[in-house]
């Protein structure tokens, strides 16, 4: 492991024995405390900070700023105690832990509203993810350009992913044509499949599939924030 410093400098890292790791996988508290900092992090970025704090860092994601130091330092010694984390050396770092480094192709479907925003947002290529393709089925719709993209016709989907080396699928979709899309893109080899509809989505094992509510994401807040 590379060791950061504030400034940048590289040496090389103890490790920690008690890092959360099962086998070569992180723990799935782990991943997602990562995860949160690299949003924080991302953010800090865009901004125009260069360093972060432990505790800016706590503040941003209410997790304890020693749970913070003992995530990161179990991966190498990134910050200096008085300066802070470099936040570009930490932003490669954590991607490379999370083994999210380099670019990674997106397909979309829905043109709708909600599709519309996600193209149009940098929430995916903040991190890496590029929106390649964006697929509708509705005839008045295809052939527009939404996101600087022109919209496919869904019985491109196969080629598409094929051509393109889709690895994920974003469904923005009505909930009644979501088990369709997903079936198909199983079929077309994809494994992650993110799902803004409400439809449960039945796929194979070893696909994975995150459905996103904003709904549920307020309960998960309300039961914290009430008890």
């Amino acid at each position: 492991m590379i060791e950061e410093n504030a400034s940048g400098a590289a040496g090389t890292a103890e490790h920690d024995p008690d890092a959360a790791w099962d086998g070569d996988r992180l723990s799935l508290g782990v991943a997602a405390r990562l995860s949160r900092y690299l949003q924080v992090l991302t953010q800090a970025r865009k901004m125009g900070k260069d360093t972060i704090s432990s505790q800016e860092l706590s503040d941003y994601t209410h997790i304890n700023s020693t749970q913070i130091r003992r995530d990161l330092s179990g991966f190498g010694k990134f910050g200096k105690r008085g300066v802070g984390y470099n936040v570009d050396s930490l932003v490669r770092e954590i991607r490379k832990i999370l083994r999210t480094a380099g670019q990674h192709n997106i397909a979309l479907f829905g043109a709708g509203n909600l599709g519309q925003a996600i193209a149009s947002s940098d929430i995916f290529a903040d991190h890496g993810f590029r929106i390649v393709a964006v697929f509708d089925t509705d005839p008045t719709v295809v052939g527009r350009s939404v996101g600087g993209l022109t919209v496919r016709e869904f019985d491109d989907l196969e080629r598409v992913v094929s051509e393109e080396d889709v690895v994920v699928g974003v469904l923005a979709v009505p909930a009644e044509s979501a088990q369709e899309v997903a079936d198909r893109l199983v079929d077309a080899g994809v494994k992650i499949i993110f799902n803004y509809s409400e439809q449960l989505l039945q796929t194979p094992p070893e696909v994975t599939v995150h459905t996103s509510s904003p709904a549920v994401d307020l309960l998960y807040a309300l039961y914290f924030y009430l008890t």
